[in-house]
């Protein structure tokens, strides 16, 4: 039997990407996964993709709304009663990254896509997850989480630094509550969102990269480990580190 059988999951920033990549991975394992992204075309792509072998539901939601949040909740409720994991994925970055160009509307458009939207699904999964005392948080953030560069922009980075708070306090206290959270910071990841840069990626790097469904691996692991056991924070990066390789360079 497929280990998540039974489990529902709630996947946010599924079209593309790690969120598809995980929405695929728990889908394969038996969980009946709710899609959620800005966009309804990818959605119904990835879902169908999983309807030949498991369950899948379409909700699309801009997540920087309250009452868009609140109501894929009620959704969930009315639907199934009930939610084991949330892969808090969905994610944002801009090309205009850096303080020279940095205004408030983009500083909002960060912090709110980043680190907001991140925060009401939390809000929506927890009541599930008390009421059954067993839940489990997965929320993707970036190495920009843990160490300060140049690379991802100071507002993603900030933004990202609240992730990996978020994470750990969700522990911190929801632990009595039998709710397990685990913050995943990747190194450079060949998504859509490296589209984003100001630099463009080629695809022999991208190549080189920690791929989508590497994430999606590495999330079904953390979904079936036993409800005993926590995995606080993990990252995951591509051997051929380009900040490595930069860095022995300046060295030469």
């Amino acid at each position: 039997m497929a280990r998540l059988t039974g489990k529902v999951a709630w996947v946010t920033g599924a079209g593309t990407g790690i969120g598809e990549a995980a929405a695929l991975a728990l889908a394969d394992e038996g969980a009946t996964v709710i899609l959620t992204g800005r966009r309804r075309e990818p959605l119904e792509q990835v879902a169908d993709r999983i309807s030949q072998t498991g369950s899948a539901h379409v909700q699309p939601a801009d997540l920087t709304d309250k009452a868009q949040v609140r109501k894929v909740g009620a959704y969930i409720k009315a639907t199934f009663d009930r939610l084991d994991i949330l892969v808090n994925n969905a994610g944002v970055n801009i090309v205009d990254r850096h303080w020279d160009k940095l205004t408030p509307d983009s500083i909002d458009t960060m912090v709110q896509g980043n680190l907001t939207a991140a925060l009401y699904c939390v809000t929506v999964a927890l009541p599930f997850m008390r009421a059954r005392k067993d839940g489990l948080l997965i929320h993707t953030a970036s190495m920009a989480g843990r160490f300060i560069g140049n690379l991802s922009g100071p507002i993603y980075t900030v933004a990202k630094h609240g992730i990996v708070a978020m994470s750990h306090g969700l522990n911190m206290q929801e632990c009595v509550h039998g709710i397990r959270s685990t913050v995943f910071l990747p190194g450079e990841v060949a998504t859509p969102i490296l589209d984003k840069r100001p630099n463009p990626v080629g695809p022999e790097e991208r190549a080189r990269m920690v791929q989508p469904a590497d994430c999606g691996d590495l999330i079904r692991y953390i979904a079936c480990m036993p409800r005993h056991l926590v995995m606080n924070e993990v990252h995951l990066t591509p051997t051929h580190n380009r900040g490595y390789i930069a860095a022995l360079q300046r060295q030469l």
